[in-house]
């Protein structure tokens, strides 16, 4: 009877028994590790080891404008490269999705084509096409358009470029989901309604939308704030950024509490914009 019932037992419970090696690597993997992260930084780091005293000294020692300038400076990154790859990958997603009938599934491996390489490879590839002796200076000699190299490496220019490439796909996809789940019926109905093509797409196709643009806007918005390869190629680490500045208190200084407390003060911040952004987001989808 007792084997019956715990047999019972586990194939009622069958779908939470299948899901606790999921919560464990959730557990051990991100959750620890943002915990020691929070936790460390609130020690204090003295010569000799770790103080283990609860303060908020190192979180003082970022209450300067600078800090908040690099802060700044990758949220203004995030934010220009997410409303660049929104405005790249809406026509993209949706003559894919509402136009082309066959042959979509090309289209979208050609899409996903670059999750199959590293980001590493994939912004060193920039690094040697953006170079004086690149293709992209190449090119520009042969047409004529300017007389000498140019210098776009080491700008913030190339930090764009090699942003919206490597994070264009993460905009594409979920609008290509959403734009290809609109009815056909209500564009249809709105253009028998004497709508012209512009009022349809501002008040039936774009708010339908709206799901994909959120989804895809934060899939690039977050990763970006946090990337640290792209910059340090393509910007030459001339301007500081919070990943650059993370990087600097543990790899180069060795300096883990306050890079613990950078890092946890830039993610509180970049979420609470996030929020504010969301909050808006949802606030337009709302409207009649």
């Amino acid at each position: 009877m007792k084997k019956k019932a715990i047999k019972s037992l586990i194939v009622e419970n069958a779908q939470f028994f299948v899901s606790i090696p999921s919560f464990l690597w959730i557990i051990l993997f991100f959750y620890l590790p943002l915990m020691t992260v929070i936790g460390r930084s609130f020690l204090i780091k003295t010569s000799l080891s770790l103080v283990p005293t609860i303060s908020l000294s190192n979180y003082a020692t970022f209450v300067d404008w600078t800090y908040f300038a690099i802060i700044k400076r990758s949220l203004l990154l995030a934010f220009g490269t997410a409303c660049a790859c929104l405005l790249i990958a809406y026509p993209v997603a949706y003559y894919i999705a509402r136009t082309v009938k066959h042959g979509k599934n090309v289209l979208l491996f050609f899409i996903m084509l670059p999750f199959s390489v590293n980001l590493l490879i994939q912004a060193y590839s920039w690094f040697f096409m953006l170079g004086k002796t690149g293709l992209v200076n190449k090119v520009l000699l042969f047409l004529g358009i300017i007389s000498q190299p140019v210098q776009f490496l080491n700008t913030p220019g190339a930090v764009y470029v090699g942003m919206i490439y490597c994070y264009l796909p993460f905009m594409i996809l979920p609008l290509y989901a959403v734009l290809e789940k609109i009815d056909s019926r209500f564009i249809e109905a709105s253009l028998d309604l004497g709508a012209s093509w512009i009022e349809t797409f501002v008040r039936v196709i774009f708010p339908l939308s709206l799901p994909g643009i959120s989804t895809g806007f934060f899939l690039v918005f977050i990763p970006v704030f946090g990337e640290f390869v792209i910059p340090a190629l393509l910007g030459g680490g001339k301007q500081m950024y919070a990943s650059s500045l993370i990087s600097y208190y543990f790899l180069t200084t060795r300096n883990l509490t306050l890079g613990s407390a950078f890092t946890v003060l830039s993610s509180v911040i970049v979420l609470l914009v996030a929020f504010f952004m969301y909050r808006r987001l949802k606030k337009i989808g709302s409207y009649k």
